[in-house]
């Protein structure tokens, strides 16, 4: 973690006290683990805070978390520990915890790595509930869980190691570097100077933090607790959050439907866009299947949204706080476009247009409402060309934008332009702006409808007044317009609805990944293979396609990618064509079995691919999408958390690029979607009853008007599962 201070080196100094063993039987925090609300209000506002490694140098961390403490000195009992002894602020420093004239709630520890387990035994002998842990260079990842067994066997909650600190702006705890304006965002985060980033935005924009959690390496409080502490604190409207490590992740998927379930929209920004995943992957799945497309599926099923960058974060953020009291799930939302030339409102008008939103035509009782406040000639469609009125008289922003939020022809007006900037010129008129742009804020909040000013401007007097009264305001039109759009995705958001669990009994363990042993794993839950027999000869082969019936298929067993392996061959219609495929088959993949199967070959058929891939953090993610030889090629699929339900599937499959072809394109009638979407959820459920596969993959699964066919599978063992050869 670096110090988020240009120029400045801020390592941790101060130190504890004597060595101390762990508290005996029966000391204060060796009771059982106390219900959540207790450690939440040690955490986020105790009644005595101690910061162990406190300095009178402001290049230090232990001077800022210090007189961050003291700060908040009016509302709790705050200790300085520093074995040097000092001052800061009239507060003395006393040599270690156990001098303390009291018990503490929660411990800030600003101290060397070799010190830490000495200050936290301390610090559970004092009562502690909670520890910040700001830094822990020169320990290990083993003497960091230790650590936090350590504080989680005694009832104690562990912030870090190598966090930031935490802040509670609406309990004015302040146990961080830096500034942290207060506003109404709660942010948890795993980089310090993300944060800090986030929070100069946000002042900028006239927002700031409710609360700021720094996560650090999540030995204890990770980021779902964090963000559950956020869903239940009244005054966080929106929770922004920075998680690259997601640990549990299917816990983390149910915080975030809960936060959406609260009103509370999640803000989520995570790394991985330019990860080259799949390069080695042993399917086409595990190549599809990456973790960044993984989180993104995860928050639109939960309603959160996925952002890529700290300036999306608080545009949409600002944008949100200023539509908050919109309803959800209603259509797609209307905007209105004021402004100043024809040529900004019609390149407005297209960036809201392209991102999804309605800009509609105006009725002609709106139009008429609009002409009497515009100079003759004047455009009164959408967009609304001012053509000088507000040079005219500023005032002329006002009564239009006014016009348009009570009209009820949109859901947020967009004025973009020039104003904000008359005072620029001529100071003389900053008294005027000022006073308009009060009256556009009025008319904002008398509405109840969204207004957006996107100006020239920078930080002007009138600026200040839209900020300051929750008016966003932003330098770039397409910043205003993605802001919107996402905040529109936010109040549409339809969490998906979750499936039923798993049947507790455990199936026979899979022990290979063939075609033979899937196809008939996956017949137990209801796919349709078709007719098929397994042979090793070319005479078995021949005998198996006159019991099956010609034509039929013959494809080599044992490779991942057959087609390109020359694995496969099709349509084999006598006797001859078998045995010449066979032997040209055999020569190329030297495979020692093969799969004789009955051609399939329905008409109208779509060619889908449908695979699971087990996540680290996330557990089975099931991948539909168009599939046969193109499938990586198109890339065209769509993720969700296995198991799902037979909606979500529907859903998934509607949600594809190509989903035109399963509808029927160019007179070709309708795939059957709900055969389709069966097989997705059985496909799930399979992946789901057996862990030990890494990877589960139908490709193709033949969708067509009559059903769905399986006409290829196999599995991947997970690394501990592989058998020993």
């Amino acid at each position: 973690m670096t110090a988020p201070a240009p120029g400045r080196a801020a390592p941790p100094t101060g130190g504890s006290g004597r060595e101390q063993a762990a508290p005996p039987a029966g000391a204060p925090g060796t009771e059982p683990p106390e219900p959540s609300a207790r450690w939440l209000r040690a955490l986020f506002d105790p009644r005595s805070v101690a910061v162990v490694g406190a300095s009178d140098d402001p290049a230090k961390w232990g001077y800022w978390l210090a007189s961050g403490a003291l700060a908040g000195r009016r509302r709790r009992t705050v200790h300085l520990v520093n074995r040097r002894g000092g001052t800061l602020d009239g507060a003395p420093f006393l040599p270690d915890l156990a001098a303390l004239p009291g018990p503490v709630d929660h411990v800030v520890v600003a101290v060397p790595a070799a010190h830490l387990r000495t200050v936290v035994t301390d610090g559970l002998a004092a009562g502690a509930r909670c520890f910040t842990v700001i830094t822990a260079h020169g320990a290990d990842a083993d003497e960091e869980r230790a650590l936090a067994r350590l504080v989680t066997d005694h009832g104690a909650r562990l912030l870090g190691p190598n966090c930031m600190g935490v802040v509670d702006t609406t309990a004015e705890l302040r146990l961080s570097w830096g500034d942290f304006p207060a506003g109404q965002v709660g942010l948890v985060s795993q980089s310090g100077n993300l944060a800090l980033e986030i929070g100069r935005l946000l002042a900028r924009a006239g927002q700031g933090f409710s609360r700021f959690v720094s996560l650090g390496n999540q030995r204890d409080i990770d980021a779902t607790d964090a963000l559950e502490a956020l869903i239940h604190h009244e005054p966080t409207k929106v929770v922004a959050a920075y998680v690259e490590d997601f640990r549990d992740g299917r816990r983390l998927a149910r915080a975030l439907t809960a936060a959406h379930a609260a009103g509370k929209p999640v803000l989520l920004l995570t790394v991985g866009r330019s990860e080259a995943s799949g390069r080695a992957a042993a399917s086409h799945t595990g190549a599809l299947v990456s973790a960044r497309a993984t989180v993104e599926a995860v928050c639109r099923d939960a309603g959160a949204l996925l952002l890529e960058s700290a300036g999306e974060v608080v545009d949409t953020a600002v944008c949100l706080l200023a539509g908050a009291g919109r309803a959800r799930g209603t259509g797609r939302a209307r905007v209105a476009v004021v402004g100043d030339s024809g040529g900004q409102g019609a390149l407005a008008a297209d960036a809201f247009a392209v991102r999804g939103l309605d800009v509609p035509a105006l009725s002609e009782d709106t139009r008429t409402a609009l002409a009497a406040h515009l100079p003759p000639g004047a455009g009164c469609g959408n967009p609304v060309d001012l053509a000088g009125a507000g040079e005219a008289d500023l005032a002329a922003y006002a009564r239009i934008a006014r016009t348009l939020l009570l009209s009820g022809e949109a859901e947020a007006v967009v004025l973009t332009g020039y104003f904000g900037d008359y005072a620029t010129a001529n100071p003389a008129q900053e008294q005027h702006e000022c006073a308009v742009a009060g009256q556009l804020a009025d008319a904002a909040e008398q509405s109840g409808r969204t207004l957006l000013v996107h100006t020239m401007a920078r930080d002007t007097a009138a600026l200040t007044v839209l900020r300051g009264r929750g008016i966003p305001v932003y330098e770039r039109i397409e910043h205003a317009a993605a802001a919107l759009a996402a905040t529109e995705r936010v109040r549409t958001a339809l969490p998906a609805p979750p499936a039923a669990p798993p049947a507790p009994s455990k199936p026979p363990r899979v022990t290979d990944g063939g075609y033979r042993t899937v196809r008939e794993l996956l017949r137990g839950y209801g796919l349709a293979f078709p007719e098929a027999e397994f042979v090793r000869t070319v005479d078995d082969a021949v005998f198996a396609a006159r019991r099956i019936g010609r034509p039929v298929a013959l494809k080599a067993m044992g490779l991942s990618h057959k087609t390109e392996a020359g694995g496969v061959a099709l349509a084999l219609a006598d006797e001859d064509a078998l045995r010449a495929a066979f032997t040209a088959m055999r020569a190329a993949t030297g495979a020692a079995r093969y799969a004789v199967e009955a051609m399939a070959g329905p008409p109208h058929a779509v060619e889908l691919i449908a695979g699971v891939r087990r996540d680290p953090a996330f557990g089975p993610v099931l991948m539909a999408g168009i599939g046969g030889v193109r499938a990586e090629l198109l890339g065209d699929v769509a993720l969700a958390l296995a198991p799902i339900t037979l909606e979500h599937a529907r859903d998934l499959l509607r949600s594809l690029r190509h989903a035109p072809l399963l509808a029927g394109w160019r007179g070709a009638p309708a795939v059957d979607l709900d055969a389709a979407a069966q097989a997705l959820c059985a496909l799930a459920r399979a992946a789901v009853d057996h862990p030990e596969l890494a990877e589960l993959e139908v490709n193709p699964l033949l969708v067509h008007p009559g059903g769905a066919l399986a006409l290829d599978a196999h599995a991947v063992l997970a690394p501990t599962e592989r058998p020993r050869t």
